[in-house]
């Protein structure tokens, strides 16, 4: 029975210590993703749209990938933690990877998209450049974006529709 208590206490100790040092590494592995219901070359353009605005070093439509160049945001993660208990940084940039997947649903075909922000921090020159985790806003705003923007491509398409087939009826 002794044996028994020990080992419980045991692996109640050490599980949960051994869970904290992979917690943040099972965090960052969930990556924010969206399924779309539009082919692949819709999304692809959407996705395309919403990343003009940002400094492209990887666009492969082959391989789904859109990388960007690291991204100088010192200003907004500073005004973010203005009234905070958090010490100003030094500097602060940013990387964005974005993969866009085929799938099918049913019949129908749908495309994923996930998205990977890499954000790092420097507080002073002796600490260096660390990898802090991103707190989701800009990758869920770029999803928001992307299925505004699917939603609008499909509701045009289906007023030229309209259109075509009133025009049809007049012709005869």
């Amino acid at each position: 029975m002794k044996m028994l208590k020990l080992i419980v206490i045991f692996t109640l100790l050490f599980s949960c210590s051994s869970y904290e040092q992979f917690e943040q590494l099972v965090e960052e592995s969930e990556m924010p993703a969206k399924t779309y219901k539009a082919n692949f070359n819709q999304t692809w353009q959407a996705v395309l749209e919403i990343m003009q605005q940002y400094d492209i070093s990887v666009k492969n439509q082959e391989a789904g990938t859109i990388k960007t160049r690291w991204i100088n945001n010192t200003s907004q993660v500073n005004f973010s933690d203005a009234f905070g208990s958090k010490e100003m940084v030094k500097a602060a940039q940013f990387k964005l990877v974005i993969n866009v997947i085929k799938g099918y649903r049913g019949k129908s075909e749908v495309s994923k998209v996930s998205i990977y922000r890499r954000q790092m921090i420097e507080k002073d020159f002796l600490q260096g450049w660390r990898v802090v985790r991103s707190d989701g806003i800009l990758e869920k705003t770029i999803l928001y974006r992307i299925d505004r923007i699917l939603k609008r491509e499909k509701m045009i398409k289906g007023i030229e529709e309209q259109k075509a087939r009133e025009a049809e009826k007049e012709l005869f």
